[in-house]
């Protein structure tokens, strides 16, 4: 038996995968998840979102897939970091077989696919995760690839999602061009204190809970601990309804998240100090 029974929990509520059924609307995540729909809807050349790591880029992407409508075509490209020709990357991020390693020929078959999208009535949307990775060739290269156009249409959209590196890399002179294209962008904030109880209590819910198990002093701490990061909240309340149910707790108070993170904070996961005050 597990904590999820014990809680009267139908499943993980601070599971790492993203999930969109989890997502929480705090105030940065509705300003970005705005900004990803204006940029789609208004058909532009390149939308940009930033964030540290677990600030819940990937989770804003996966919801974004999930609510656009049937005529947008959509390719995810999170092989970043592979080695390898980019059109081939991209014709496979949409669902495209090619039997060629001619970047002319991978060109081609890539131009041809726009054109027969637009003639379908049919947009075509690129979403790279992890842009980061990309070097500065590979984003002009991005650039060139979003010039291929009808007589009024340009036949490709971009959206880059990455760490806060993207924007350094994105003001380098060579990228002037790109930067130009640029039609909407954000940087992805972590929670606020008073956002962070809201986070945790709306995840329970949605994994079933029918009463709050978390104190608002465990909240605090949490936050304190994490500094607002989605990704290092989860990892710390998962870890805290563990040590609930191993004491047969009725519910996470401060005690038992000082507990988990006097044991997790030899690995230097979590920021809070060791002498950290327990809130009151």
């Amino acid at each position: 038996m597990m904590y999820e029974p014990y809680y009267g929990l139908l499943m993980k509520p601070f599971a790492l995968v993203p999930d969109p059924r989890f997502i929480y609307w705090a105030g940065p995540h509705s300003m970005a998840f705005a900004m990803l729909e204006y940029g789609i809807v208004n058909h532009a050349g390149f939308t940009v979102v930033t964030g540290e790591v677990g600030a819940g880029k990937t989770t804003l992407i996966q919801h974004l897939l999930s609510k656009l409508p049937g005529d947008i075509q959509v390719g995810l490209l999170d092989n970043t970091g592979g080695t390898g020709e980019l059109l081939q990357w991209i014709l496979m991020a949409f669902d495209q077989d090619f039997d060629s390693d001619s970047h002319v020929k991978l060109y081609k078959q890539f131009r041809d696919f726009l054109i027969e999208q637009y003639e379908a009535g049919r947009r075509t949307v690129l979403i790279v995760d992890e842009a980061q990775n990309l070097g500065s060739e590979t984003l002009e290269e991005l650039r060139m690839l979003s010039n291929i156009n009808t007589h009024d249409r340009e036949l490709l959209q971009i959206v880059l999602s990455g760490q806060p590196e993207l924007k350094t890399l994105l003001a380098a002179p060579s990228l002037r061009q790109f930067v130009q294209r640029v039609t909407s962008d954000f940087h992805l904030s972590f929670l606020e204190q008073q956002e962070v109880a809201g986070y945790i209590a709306h995840r329970l819910k949605v994994a079933g809970a029918k009463r709050a198990l978390f104190t608002p002093g465990a909240c605090d701490l949490i936050y304190y601990a994490t500094q607002g990061t989605p990704r290092l909240i989860n990892t710390l309340c998962d870890t805290a309804l563990l040590y609930g149910f191993a004491t047969e707790a009725e519910e996470i108070t401060p005690d038992i998240v000082k507990r988990v993170l006097d044991d997790k904070r030899r690995f230097g996961v979590f920021a809070v100090q060791p002498d950290l005050a327990l809130p009151q």
